[in-house]
């Protein structure tokens, strides 16, 4: 498994393409649409194949991650791609990294924690906003194991 950038990579349609199945776009974080298709971000790959992605911003002196997903679980895909952006970001004087997942998703929020992500806020309804701005109704969603996705969970890494 490599990781490399993914300015340099042929994948960013792969990943694009992605991230319009599983999320839609643009994605939306504490109510802003962000436009992710392109972003800096580092691949995973195995064999030429494509096995995760991770994409950030830098704004104000932080590190937003926007987009994470693996496509091949427990072999290190996603912290090996979390590592590269850290790197990359103290590089630009980054000291806080962090990222926003739904209240449903405790893969995630056990994921974040136990590489060092700390829970910074919980973003009450702030799905609510997610919905309208993509236009998807306002009906209740429900997400993994039938929970109701209404809330963003805020994690941070400082360094």
């Amino acid at each position: 498994m490599e990781f490399l950038s993914l300015e340099s990579s042929k994948h960013r349609e792969e990943v694009n393409e992605h991230i319009r199945k599983q999320w839609g776009l643009p994605v939306i974080t504490r109510g802003s649409a962000i436009d992710v298709v392109n972003l800096p971000g580092f691949i995973a790959h195995d064999d030429g194949e494509l096995i995760g992605a991770i994409l950030y911003q830098i704004k104000n002196g932080e590190c937003e991650i926007a987009v994470l997903f693996s496509l091949r679980e427990n072999i290190g895909v996603g912290s090996g791609l979390l590592k590269a952006v850290v790197e990359a970001v103290k590089e630009h004087g980054c000291r806080r990294v962090w990222l926003i997942t739904t209240n449903d998703n405790a893969p995630a929020i056990r994921y974040y924690q136990k590489r060092g992500f700390s829970l910074k806020a919980v973003h009450t309804n702030a799905f609510k906003i997610t919905q309208k701005l993509k236009g998807m109704g306002d009906e209740t969603i429900f997400g993994i194991d039938g929970i109701p996705i209404l809330h963003e969970v805020e994690f941070e890494l400082v360094f």
